[in-house]
Parts: C-alpha cells; structure tokens; sequence
C-alpha cells in the first residue's frame, strides 16, 4: 500500500458552511440564508450568517493548514459574493476576498480546488427565474464561472463544477429538506436535467479557458449491496445502482441517461424534456477526473412491486441513503427496497461506516468511467467534547484510518486517486443539524446559541493528520 509522491492529502468546506459574513462587502443573499429563516427546516433554527467565520479568520486558519502540512484545500465560492443578483455587475470585493484566500494558500504551498458551486444559489436566481427549474440558469452559471475561470485560471488547477448534485437536488426539490423546499419528483428531475446542462456547459467553457486546468464534478457516492445472493435481490442492487448512482455519473461521463431508469420515468410521467441539441452537449463535455464524496453505501433487497411501498421510518438526515418515500410517485418503489445493512456499526448520527465499501467504490467507479478520482470528501460527524481545553477525538482518527486505508489498497489495486479531502479542516455548520455534529480537525468554540469567540482548538486528530501527512500514509494502521 503506496501513496504517489506527489498524492493531495487535503481538507475540505463549503462556503455557507463556513465564511459568514452573509451581507458584507457587498455580498447578496443565497437560498440558504432565506431558507434558514424558515421556522423548524433546521436544527434550533441555525444558520449561516456568522457561521465560523472563516471570512475574517482565512489567514490563522490557512495557517494552521500550513502547520498540519496540507497538501490541498478544497473550498467554494459562494456565487452571490461574486454577483450579488447572480447576473449583473461583479462585487470586486467578492473576488478580492477568494483572490485572497486563494494567494494565501499558495503561499503556504497548499493547493487550491475550488468548487463552483455548493448549494448556495443566489436568491434573487430563485425569485426572478424559479432557480434551476428555468433553462436560463445554465447561462447565467455559465457567466459566473467564466469570471471565476479567466481570474484564477493561472492560479487554480483544480476545480469541482457542482458538489453533489445528487443530494442538492433531491433534498430541494422532492424531499423540501433543503432550499427551494419543494416536494415534487417531476420538478426534481426536470430541475436535474437543467444542472446537467449548465455542468456540461461549464466544463466547455473552462477547456477553452484554462487549458491547463482541470476540472469535473464532485459526487455523493455509494455502492449499494444486495441483501441475499438471491437474483431477485441482486437484480435491485443493479436497479439501485442505477438509479442512485449511474443516473448522475453516466451523464457527466458519456452523455447519456441510464435506458433502464429512463423508460420507468417516462411509464410513470416523470420524464422531461431531452432536446437534439441537450444530447449534443451532455456528449461533448467531458470531465478531467470525478469528485467523489464517499461516507457509506447502502443495501436493498427486491421491491414488492404489488404494491407502492411507503416507507415511514425513512431518514431524512442521511441524504446518502435514497429510499422509496410516502410520496404517490416513488421509482424506487419498482427498483429496490431499501434495508439495514446487518453487518455494519453506524455513526452517532445513524450513518453506516463501511471502510471497505470505500475500496469498491473507487474501483468501480474508475473501471467503470477510467477517469482519475480526487476524493473531495470523507469523514466522521460527532458530539465532540471540549474538556480542559482538549478534544480527544479517538473515534475519528479510527474512521478515517481504516477508510485512508482502504484508499491505499484502491491505489494499489489501480485505482488513480490524485488526492484526499477530509472533511473538514474546521468545525462547521451542518446544514441542517447545526453546530453539535462536527467533523473538523480543528475545534470551533461555538454552539448552535452563540458564536463565542470562535476559538481555534487543534483536536487529537489534528496531530495524527499531520503525522500521516509528513509520512506520506506510511504511518496508517493496517488492522
């Protein structure tokens, strides 16, 4: 079990989760920071607006990043700092500050990645055009990374289109989890096709631009299990492996949609509209390399196709786990039936931890696309504890340790993984469970009541990072 010499062993966040600062300097408002005002959509109504502060704090913790010895630190520009109405006059203090960001990190020799977008559309997109309902959007995207593309197109190598689209859209538009809170699967898929195009797009326009660069999307991945060796069983793990997964990656890669899922959506009138020209440009983008975010997968067994199954104990937190809902219109129910994976530990979150699973997802995943694979997120969210001014996280050192290790043995088995980026570097908002469930190496002092004082707290996993860092994963517990 090898690391290249040159592997970006990173860390990872997501603008709204992180900057703050939501109405400074000129900076617009996002569908999250609306979203958040909703009474009961997140934990003890939390939110983004302080977040941890990242906006005024880049710099100690850039330099900390330094003193951990990050290779590369994946982060997203939040759109509406650029463009305050998403179109329109640029903010110059928007790109002032990620220039910022952006030569600090240089300076301390860590790699910037930047992602494109993570979620946070800006409002006004939302309220003049009905958001990535409306085709408009794909130009208006478009323009945005163009900006972002021609002013550090000589200083940033890599770049992640959208993250996760997979979860943005699902969330947003059928589950009404996330912004613009809707609960439809007809718009869910017609909303996905637009972000199809407008990532398609996108990645055209940034060959032209930054021909040196590279760039590709960032996905929420899972390998999903059979239950039994049955054939009925196996076959839904097939189904479910297309629907949860091959639906979002088939296109980025070979412009298409997966035939299987594509005619159950249409018997059930949730198909959408596929122009010659859609089809021409989802075939002419191609990604460099595939994001992948993996935290676990999922196990199925064979649907019960005589009836609509509605699954009343579906976990709405665990937007990695997609399950037939108490909706009228549900695919999966004709797919798959989700179930608990008997031979798996879950989070303190209720998240399954499946290291290995991590070692088939990349093998897949590369056998299946032959793209290089950057991993842009993985990680353990928990009830960290502050006590006498030190956080002894053992349990994420455990995680992660055994999932790095699987990543060794996908490296040693052929797999060409560029990097890795742990989420997170700090504490962060979680998007809908606040400030309690942390993932960070480095402890913010906040809660979900009070920002505090923002302190910085290096946790135990902080030094045992920045020994497997220095040691290039020689220093990894093979158990």
């Amino acid at each position: 079990m090898e690391f290249p010499n040159n592997f970006l062993w990173g860390a990872a966040s997501a603008a709204y989760q992180v900057e703050g600062a939501y109405n400074e300097d000129g900076k617009g408002l996002s569908i999250w920071d609306e979203f958040s005002q909703i009474k009961g959509k997140t934990k003890n109504n939390t939110n983004g607006k302080i977040a941890v502060d990242f906006y005024h704090h880049y710099q100690e913790d850039i330099k900390l990043m330094s003193e951990m010895g990050l290779k590369a630190y994946r982060f997203s520009v939040s759109w509406s700092r650029i463009l305050p109405d998403g179109e329109g006059k640029v903010n110059q203090a928007g790109l002032d500050f990620y220039e910022k960001v952006i030569d600090e990190l240089i300076k301390n020799n860590i790699e910037p990645v930047v992602t494109l977008y993570h979620w946070d559309l800006p409002e006004k997109l939302q309220e003049k055009y009905g958001g990535w309902e409306n085709r408009k959007l794909i130009d208006l995207f478009v323009d945005y990374c163009r900006i972002l593309f021609e002013k550090f197109g000589t200083k940033v190598k890599y770049w992640v289109t959208f993250n996760e689209q997979n979860v943005f859209t699902s969330l947003g538009y059928r589950w009404a989890s996330h912004p613009p809170n809707v609960s439809d699967t007809k718009r869910m898929f017609q909303a996905n096709h637009i972000v199809n195009l407008a990532n398609a797009q996108a990645i055209s326009a940034f060959h032209k631009l930054v021909p040196n660069g590279k760039i590709g999307p960032s996905f929420g991945y899972g390998e999903v299990y059979p239950l039994t060796s049955s054939p009925a069983d196996v076959l839904a793990a097939v189904n479910a492996n297309q629907f949860n997964n091959d639906w979002w990656l088939d296109v980025y890669c070979y412009g298409r949609y997966p035939e299987r899922i594509l005619r159950l959506l249409k018997k059930m009138k949730l198909d959408f509209e596929i122009t010659s020209e859609d089809s021409k440009v989802l075939k002419t983008a191609k990604p460099d390399f595939l994001g992948i975010n993996y935290y676990h997968g999922g196990t199925v067994k064979a649907p019960n196709i005589d009836k609509v199954r509605s699954q009343k104990d579906f976990n709405k937190t665990d937007p990695y786990l997609m399950a037939a809902d108490n909706q009228d219109t549900s695919p999966e129910s004709y797919l798959f039936e989700s179930v608990e994976n008997p031979y798996l530990e879950k989070t303190s979150f209720g998240w399954e931890i499946d290291p290995i699973g991590f070692r088939i997802a990349l093998r897949q995943v590369y056998e299946k696309y032959q793209l290089p694979i950057l991993i842009t997120e993985n990680g353990l969210g928990a009830f960290d504890k502050l006590e006498n001014g030190k956080i002894d996280d053992q349990y994420r050192i455990d995680y992660l340790n055994d999932h790095l290790v699987q990543v060794g043995k996908a490296i040693s088995d052929g797999v060409p993984v560029l990097g890795f980026c742990a989420w997170s570097f700090t504490d962060l908002l979680s998007w809908l469970n606040g400030y309690d469930k942390r993932y960070g190496f480095v402890y913010v002092d906040r809660d979900d009541y009070s920002s505090k004082d923002l302190t910085r707290i290096k946790k135990k996993s902080f030094y045992w990072y920045q020994k497997i860092i220095e040691s290039n994963g020689r220093k990894l517990e093979v158990k």
